[in-house]
């Protein structure tokens, strides 16, 4: 990579981490299309693997004192039991299909009877969301707007939303690393310099962020992270539907 591609990309991996580090979201999103555009297929998931984990990671050791370790646990506990069970039947759904799943559920949840809505704080939907979250990640990649879904519910504020989501989203990429074994096979096609570089990015975006997240209220939290969350499921589902159409036209 010459100099000027290696500088925007680290432009690229600061921004979308300073996005994450406010909301813990949407950022990786954004990050990927970039990468995608600028590298090889292979280079750019390795590259996006590196910084989302990196991303998470420091944003979890900068708000540690505030992750509520019961829903994480819950969580967690759903998540493994989804992998495990995934592991042994290897289904891949067609991208339309992926991508119709990501943004339906949040709009699903939304519609969901009141003793049903989200609350991080309920064990029992702590492990529901992990299995429904990680069965996402290992089939599309992602788990989409889900994760954000469940923890603005309940009473958490944003400082423990970020922190705790961000164990999660860790535990998420490492799950999503492991079960894609193609992807660890081609990590000796990343560049140590950039992948270091990527990890750097990755903490400067997310340690700004910090001050910005302190700075807002939660109310001012919750209004823009739903915004976000709706903006991103709609994309979700619009894509899908272009994709399903366009497979229409080109049927026999």
């Amino acid at each position: 990579m010459t100099p000027l591609v290696v500088s925007a990309l680290c432009l690229a991996m600061t921004a979308t981490a300073f996005l994450s580090g406010i909301f813990g979201m949407a950022g990786g999103m954004i990050l990927v299309g970039i990468l995608l555009a600028m590298l090889p297929v292979p280079d750019a998931m390795m590259l996006h693997g590196v910084t989302q984990f990196a991303s998470n990671g420091w944003r979890a050791l900068l708000w540690w004192r505030h992750i509520r370790w019961s829903p994480v646990a819950a969580y967690m506990l759903g998540a493994g039991a989804a992998l495990l069970a995934w592991s042994l039947w290897r289904y891949v759904p067609g991208k339309a299909l992926a991508l119709l799943l990501l943004g339906l559920t949040p709009f699903l949840v939304r519609l969901a009877p009141a003793s049903f809505r989200p609350n991080p704080e309920s064990l029992r939907q702590g492990a529901l969301y992990g299995v429904i979250c990680m069965t996402l990640i290992l089939l599309t990649g992602v788990s989409g707007p889900l994760i954000d879904t469940f923890f603005l519910g309940g009473r958490l504020d944003r400082r423990e939303i970020v922190a705790s989501k961000a164990i999660c989203q860790v535990f998420g990429h490492a799950a999503k690393l492991l079960y894609f074994g193609a992807v660890i096979d081609q990590a000796a096609s990343l560049d140590p310099v950039v992948a270091i570089l990527a990890v750097v990015s990755s903490m400067v975006g997310t340690t700004l962020a910090a001050k910005v997240l302190l700075a807002m209220s939660d109310t001012q939290y919750r209004a823009w992270a739903n915004r976000i969350i709706t903006a991103i499921a709609g994309y979700y589902v619009a894509h899908s539907a272009v994709l399903i159409a366009l497979a229409q036209v080109a049927a026999p």
